[in-house]
C-alpha cells in the first residue's frame, strides 16, 4: 500500500467511528392494541429508574417538564387533546444514564525495512515495518435514554414504547438542551400510530 492508501484508510475509519457517537438511536415497538377511540391523554408519575439520578442537569425537573411539554404538542398534532381526570391514554417517562469510555490511541509511525526469512510460500527480502511512540487518550462520554410508554387507562396495557439514545452535553445552554429534547421527541414519535 501507499502513502496515500494509509491515510485514506486512516480517514475512512476515524470518520465511521465518528458517526456513531454523534447519531441519535431511536426506536419505537407497538402491540396489538387498537388506538380507535382514543382522544384524551394525561401524564403519569413515573417512578426513578436510575442509580445515577441527579448527576446530570438532564436529570432535572426542568428537562421533565420540557419533555412533556414536546410529548403533548405532538400528540396534540395528532388529534388528541391533554386532560387532567379520566383520560383514554396514560403517558410516562422515565430517563436512564450510563457512562461509556472511548479510548483513543495516537502514534508516530516511522518507515523502516527490515529483512525478513521465511520457508515454503513465505517471502524472504526486505519489506516495510512499521515503528514509533504511541499514547492513548480516553473520553468520558454520559448517554442518556428516554423512554416514553403510552398505556390504556382503562385497562393499564401498554400500547406504545419508544426509546431516544444519545450522548448528554453536561454544560449545555437551557436552549441548547430544549431544542435536543424537541429533536429527540420529535424523531420518536415519527411512528406513532396516529
Amino acid at each position: 500500500m501507499t502513502r496515500i492508501d494509509h491515510i485514506l484508510t486512516g480517514l475512512a475509519v476515524s470518520m465511521l467511528l465518528a458517526a456513531p457517537a454523534a447519531a441519535q438511536k431511536v426506536s419505537y415497538d407497538i402491540g396489538d392494541a387498537n388506538f380507535q377511540g382514543m382522544k384524551t391523554f394525561a401524564f403519569k408519575n413515573s417512578p426513578v429508574y436510575d442509580s445515577t439520578a441527579g448527576k446530570t442537569t438532564y436529570d432535572s425537573p426542568l428537562i421533565t417538564e420540557r419533555t412533556h411539554a414536546a410529548i403533548a404538542a405532538q400528540l396534540e398534532a395528532r388529534g388528541l387533546r391533554q386532560v387532567d381526570h379520566n383520560p383514554d391514554m396514560y403517558v410516562s417517562t422515565h430517563r436512564t444514564f450510563k457512562t461509556e469510555y472511548e479510548v483513543y490511541g495516537y502514534g508516530a509511525p516511522y518507515w523502516g525495512l527490515g529483512y525478513g526469512w521465511g520457508w515454503g510460500p513465505y517471502y524472504a527480502g526486505y519489506s516495510p515495518w512499521y515503528g514509533g511512540n504511541s499514547w492513548y487518550s480516553v473520553d468520558e462520554r454520559i448517554i442518556g435514554t428516554l423512554v416514553v410508554d403510552v398505556e390504556n387507562a382503562r385497562t393499564g396495557e401498554l400500547m406504545w414504547r419508544g426509546a431516544a439514545e444519545r450522548h448528554v452535553h453536561e454544560h449545555a445552554s437551557p436552549e441548547h438542551r430544549s431544542k435536543r429534547v424537541n429533536k429527540e421527541v420529535n424523531k420518536m414519535f415519527e411512528k406513532f400510530p396516529r
